[in-house]
């Protein structure tokens, strides 16, 4: 469920990106690929495989989804839709290791900026709220959160970070 759970995201990304675009077949594809992973988890060898692991799942719901709707006359053909499910991986590969990346340097920035960072993507959290929480002005956090962000993202583009700079 944890596995689950944490490649979400890249899941449906790759669902996405197989031409399925509107979130209600998201969704009901998602929910099959869901169920099919906790039957089968037991089949995976190693949990570091998941994602690809769930989008090969994802590919099968989504090839039987194109064959429920084959009257349709704006389905792709095979060829067209093999393609783009090879893109759809290749990317949600990348992301999953751009989104390991930036945990990588989030435990690398100094624990007052890590700490920020994460409070300000909080669900419901507004850099007003949080601003007034730590006695800064908003305009002041927002300067430290954009600095902290440009860090992290030459972080993530470098892949490395060097140290002081936060």
């Amino acid at each position: 469920m944890r596995a689950l759970t944490k490649h979400e995201r890249v899941v449906r990304a790759y669902i996405r990106g197989a031409g399925i675009a509107r979130p209600e077949d998201v969704d009901e594809i998602m929910q099959e690929v869901s169920l099919i992973a906790w039957e089968k988890f037991d089949q995976l060898k190693n949990v570091t495989e998941f994602p690809k692991w769930a989008c090969v799942i994802a590919r099968y719901r989504v090839l039987e989804f194109r064959r429920q709707k084959f009257r349709d006359r704006l389905v792709l053909s095979d060829k067209v839709f093999d393609l783009l499910m090879e893109e759809a991986l290749e990317e949600s590969g990348e992301r999953e290791g751009r989104l390991r990346q930036l945990e990588s340097c989030l435990e690398l920035l100094p624990q007052a900026g890590r700490k920020l960072v994460m409070a300000a993507y909080e669900p419901g959290t507004s850099i007003d709220d949080l601003a007034r929480s730590q006695g800064k002005k908003a305009n002041a956090l927002y300067q430290q959160l954009w600095r902290l962000r440009r860090i992290l993202a030459k972080c993530v583009d470098d892949g490395w970070l060097k140290e002081g700079t936060a």
